[in-house]
């Protein structure tokens, strides 16, 4: 990465003229934008593969965008990009380059790392896939008693477990019909307990997703769904006909009693979020089948060529990257919600979460030096008319200013009678009613008790996203991803901070390995911890 993109953005002059700006935003209003502006949304909005983005209905002008624009340009973002389709390892901190694109590389263009050719081997794991795939959808593949499997379980956790899980969801009206596809990640043993209960492990394969084999809540949950099969089966045998790993460990695979030959691998340059596109997404090919999963690769190669191509100002992932920059940094927005109205993305805010906190949570810019401003938001949302009832209270009315992305489809799978038009214009309610809210004298024009009116008044200028598209399809969820993707990456880059590491997971990992040892030890164990957390293990080893 370039000097540019290492220096604090508190010193370039960009930021300072955003800052300025900022102290003029504080009296804009939407009702005035609006009225004040013919054109508003149609400069505020633009079209992109599937996908259509209105950003209008966000606390921004010409003025505004223009800056952020410049502040992008600053920051060199087109370089970026380009260095991070081309291979340059701008992972600094794990030296390592960053190519999940690469995985849905649809172009026929090679990708280099180190001088050689990725896209061989990316091919390869992806044929081997679409085999294994299409034999247990055929009935081809049989356990080890010769029924055929039914039900598949992927036991991961984090980008081995969200991404799956999120994307088998979405697409669940196209599953395939013959084998259902379950997902465990708790290490909390009910997770495992009541994922297996009615299944028969004769007709259950499991799919243990762990890059090294290592991954402690993966390998205890792996562990002991070996024992409940063997147990069941009366055959040790049975591992190498009911189990598959996702990993580079072969001899970890092998000594679990997994045949190398169901063992399908995927590369450093390849982080656990952004992994979906490659072999961790074994699980989603199965249940959609090879030629849906395709379909999907298809959506996020897109949204890539989009931001690789379009130019700022018509980019669409950088565009909801500003904006984000824009209302977290200068209009002081701490968190941020995704809100789908389609029942099939209720995993997509919890997928998101991941992405976005554990890509853009650091406190540490690229140059080693602690940052001094705000970088990642707290991700967080529900689908649909769900959240209405639960948290829109405080997103209208309360003291926090909360943008959110409006998530809709124009067409359902499931068209019953006027439902999706009822869930559709609540979508397109809400947007209008957080932007524009409901006056003193609106609400007194409705009659409205005099001691009630300051409480019926919504104050408006509440910023949102709206994201439509026709219907919910593998092409169009991979761009929906891909475009979530590049927004958070766009922001790293305004931020000075690396989107692909992940060291704030690693302490509590390390500490926890102590404390077991310390809660299992048959003698008293010798503690040295606070006094918090050695009376915490000494309750919990009194009690258990």
């Amino acid at each position: 990465m370039n000097a540019k993109t290492h220096a604090s953005p508190l010193v370039m002059p960009e930021w300072k003229a955003l800052e300025k700006h900022a102290r003029s935003a504080a009296s804009f209003d939407l009702r005035e934008l609006f009225s004040g502006d013919a054109n508003r949304h149609d400069d505020f909005s633009l079209q992109a593969t599937d996908l259509f983005l209105d950003y209008s209905k966000n606390l921004v002008t010409r003025e505004t965008m223009e800056l952020l624009f410049a502040l992008a340009e600053a920051r060199q973002l087109g370089l970026a990009i380009q260095e991070m389709f081309a291979g340059v390892s701008i992972n600094t901190t794990e030296r390592r380059p960053v190519l999940h694109t690469a995985l849905r590389n649809k172009s026929g263009e090679a990708v280099t790392v180190g001088g050689q050719d990725v896209m061989p081997e990316v091919h390869a794991v992806l044929d081997k896939m679409a085999s294994f795939a299409q034999r247990l959808g055929s009935g081809e593949w049989v356990g080890h008693t010769g029924r055929r499997i039914r039900h598949v379980i992927n036991i991961g956790i984090g980008g081995s477990d969200l991404g799956p899980v999120m994307a088998s969801e979405a697409l669940k009206a196209f599953r395939h019909t013959d084998i259902d596809v379950h997902f465990v990640s708790n290490v909390d043993g009910t997770h495992l307990a009541e994922t297996i209960r009615d299944l028969d492990p004769a007709e259950t394969l499991f799919i243990v997703a762990s890059k090294s084999f290592t991954t402690q809540e993966t390998l205890t949950n792996a562990e002991t769904a070996r024992y409940w099969l063997v147990e069941e089966l009366d055959d040790d045998a049975a591992v190498a006909r009911h189990f598959a790993a996702l990993s580079t460990n072969e001899e970890a695979v092998t000594a679990f009693g997994i045949d190398p030959a169901n063992m399908f691998e995927f590369w450093d340059w390849v982080g656990g979020r952004y992994s979906l596109c490659s072999a961790i997404g074994l699980s989603l090919m199965i249940a959609i089948g090879v030629d849906n999963f395709y379909a999907m690769l298809e959506g996020f190669h897109a949204m890539d060529r989009h931001f690789v191509e379009a130019p700022l100002r018509e980019n669409m992932p950088a565009i909801l990257g500003l904006i984000g920059v824009w209302n977290n940094n200068f209009l002081g927005a701490d968190t941020h919600a995704i809100l789908p109205y389609d029942q099939y993305l209720h995993r997509l805010p919890a997928y998101l979460q991941q992405l976005d906190m554990e890509s853009n949570g650091k406190g540490v810019g690229l140059d080693g030096t602690p940052v001094t401003w705000q970088t990642g938001p707290v991700i967080w949302g529900e689908p649909g008319t769900n959240g209405q009832h639960a948290f829109y209270q405080l997103i209208h009315q309360g003291t926090k200013l909360v943008p959110a992305d409006f998530i809709g489809f124009c067409r359902s799978h499931n068209p019953f009678g006027d439902h999706h038009d009822k869930l559709m214009a609540n979508l397109i309610a809400q947007t209008e009613a957080l932007a524009f809210g409901r006056t003193e004298e609106e609400v007194r024009a409705e009659g409205i008790d005099e001691g009630l009116v300051p409480h019926k008044v919504f104050t408006g200028n509440r910023p949102s996203n709206t994201i439509l598209a026709d219907v919910l399809s593998p092409r169009v969820l991979g761009e929906l991803i891909a475009l979530y993707e590049h927004k958070v990456f766009t922001q790293g880059i305004l931020w000075g901070i690396n989107s692909f590491d992940q060291w704030g997971v690693e302490l509590g990992k390390k500490l926890a390995s102590t404390v077991l040892s310390e809660i299992q030890s048959q003698a008293e164990p010798d503690l040295h911890h606070d006094a918090s957390t050695d009376a915490l293990i000494r309750r919990y080893r009194a009690s258990r």
